[in-house]
């Protein structure tokens, strides 16, 4: 019973490791450049949840409004404010590797990472 209000008590640890890792198997094993993208979105995401998930306190509250108490415990802005950060990163990481796969599909009519390098080394064997 005890490992069990263990596991429930880290859950979103749990979850972000879980996230991490289809991420990390999306992008290994797939040869498609459009899933290796969205397996990295994965992984930022799960790193998000982690992020935010250091930053809670239990039984904390904002840091916004001074409640006068001596005993107050209140939770971390920064996770939360690095992790807007991080979300801007992603989109702009997300929207250029966008625009390149669509370079590469129209040059060589493919999104596959295997044809793609077949098709390159084809070209420079001429």
């Amino acid at each position: 019973m005890e490992v069990l209000n263990s596991i429930i008590e880290h859950i979103n640890y749990i979850g972000a490791v879980a996230l991490f890792v289809i991420g990390l198997y999306t992008v290994l094993t797939h040869t498609n450049l459009l899933k290796k993208v969205i397996g990295i979105n994965i992984m930022e995401t799960s790193i998000f949840l982690f992020f935010v998930s250091i930053g809670y306190v239990h039984d904390g509250v904002s840091p916004i409004i001074n409640l006068g108490g001596d005993r107050v415990i209140y939770v971390n802005p920064l996770p939360s404010a690095l992790i807007l950060t991080g979300i801007v990163v992603a989109v702009s990481i997300t929207a250029y590797s966008l625009s390149l796969i669509m370079k590469l599909y129209e040059a060589y009519g493919t999104m596959d990472i295997d044809e793609i390098m077949e098709l390159r080394s084809e070209a420079t064997n001429e």
